[in-house]
C-alpha cells in the first residue's frame, strides 16, 4: 500500500489501547466507567450510532448522561484513547430512538455511511463497536450444552452459566480474502448483477475450513471468473464488520488469463488495461469499487504501479 494511504476502519491501534490485559479487573473496570473523562458511543438494535446534528463526529454520551439514561445497560471497553476510556452501549429495542435522537440533539447513521464521513479513529471506533454489538447480540447460549451465557471480560468474552460445563466463547471473525489479479499490463475485475451500472471491483469470497488465504485467492478467483492464478502476495488488511468479516486484500499473477463465468455469481468479469480505465472514467462507463472498501485501495496501487496514475485525481 502507498505510504500514508489507511485502509476505512483500519490503523485504530494507532490511538486506542484496548487494555485487554485488565478487562477482567472489576475494580478498575468500575474506576474507568466513574471517571469525568468516560465516554460512551451508543449503538442501536440495528447497529446504527449518532452524529452530532451539526457536524462529521460522533456523538458520545458521558459518564453523567449514562448513569441518566442507560444505568441499567451493560457496558463493554472498548479501550482508551486520548487518556480517556470509551465504551459500547447497546440499546436494545425498548428504546425510544426517535426521541432519543431529540433529547441528543443527533442524527442516526449506518456504518456504512459513517466510513466514508468520519474522521478515521471515529470510523475505526464504529467498526469495532459494531463488530462487538454484533457478536453479543448473537451469541446467546452455549454452543456445548445449550445453557445460557453471562457477559464477562468487559464484554469480550460469554461465559455458559451451566457450572457443569462453564465454556468460554470468544468473538469470532470470519476471514475473507479481496484480490486484484493481474497479467501482461491488465487487471481482473468483476461485477454483479444488483451493482450500479459501471461499477467493477476486485474479487472477493469467504476462506474456507483448511484452507489458507492465498489457496482462498487461487479458489475464488477460479470460481468467480474461471481464471488460474499463481503467485498471491499480500497487500493489506481491513475489519469489515457487516456483520463480522476482516477482508484481507492480496494481488495475484494470473497464469491463464482465460475468462469463464461458470457459477453465476459475477454478471461480467474483465481484464481492464490502465487505459481503458482512464477512458471509462472519462465517458462515465467505468466506475470504481467505493472508497469504503479496501478494494479501492488495491486498485489505486495498482494505477499508480502501473501506470503513475492517481485514482483519488481521476475520480474527483
Amino acid at each position: 500500500m502507498s505510504a500514508g494511504a489507511t485502509n476505512v476502519f483500519a490503523g485504530l491501534s494507532l490511538v486506542l489501547d484496548r487494555m485487554s490485559e485488565r478487562r477482567d479487573e472489576q475494580a478498575w473496570l468500575a474506576e474507568q466507567a466513574g471517571c469525568g473523562e468516560a465516554r460512551y458511543l451508543l449503538l442501536d438494535p440495528s447497529g446504527e450510532s449518532y452524529l452530532l446534528r451539526d457536524a462529521e463526529s460522533l456523538r458520545w454520551l458521558s459518564g453523567a448522561e449514562r448513569c441518566e439514561l442507560f444505568a441499567e445497560l451493560p457496558t463493554s471497553l472498548l479501550g482508551i484513547a486520548d487518556g480517556c476510556p470509551h465504551f459500547l452501549l447497546a440499546l436494545d429495542e425498548g428504546h425510544a430512538l426517535e426521541t432519543l435522537e431529540e433529547r441528543l440533539a443527533a442524527r442516526r447513521i449506518g456504518l456504512r455511511e459513517a466510513g466514508l464521513r468520519l474522521p478515521t479513529a471515529e470510523a475505526g471506533l464504529f467498526a469495532y463497536a459494531k463488530g462487538l454489538a454484533h457478536w453479543q447480540r448473537e451469541t446467546r447460549f452455549c454452543s456445548g450444552c445449550g445453557a445460557p451465557l453471562e457477559r464477562v471480560a468487559a464484554g469480550h468474552r460469554m461465559k455458559c452459566t451451566d457450572a457443569s460445563c462453564g465454556r468460554l466463547h470468544f468473538p469470532r471473525t470470519d476471514a475473507a480474502i479481496i484480490a486484484i489479479v493481474e497479467y501482461e499490463g491488465a487487471c481482473l475485475l468483476g461485477r454483479q448483477a444488483g451493482w450500479p451500472k459501471g461499477r467493477w471491483s476486485a474479487l472477493a469470497g469467504f476462506v474456507e475450513p483448511g484452507e489458507s488465504l492465498e489457496d482462498a485467492v487461487r479458489r475464488e478467483v477460479a470460481e468467480e471468473a474461471g481464471v488460474r492464478v499463481g503467485e498471491v502476495h499480500y497487500h493489506s488488511s481491513q475489519p469489515w464488520p457487516l456483520p463480522a468479516s476482516l477482508m484481507v486484500g492480496f494481488i495475484g499473477a494470473a497464469i491463464d488469463p482465460t475468462i469463464d463465468l461458470r457459477d453465476g455469481e459475477l454478471e461480467d468479469a474483465r481484464w481492464f488495461t490502465p487505459g481503458q480505465i482512464v477512458a471509462g472514467l472519462a465517458d462515465g462507463s467505468f466506475a470504481p469499487p467505493t472508497r469504503l472498501s479496501v478494494s479501492y485501495q488495491l486498485l489505486a496501487d495498482w494505477l499508480r504501479e502501473h501506470a503513475g496514475l492517481e485514482l483519488d485525481a481521476l475520480t474527483t
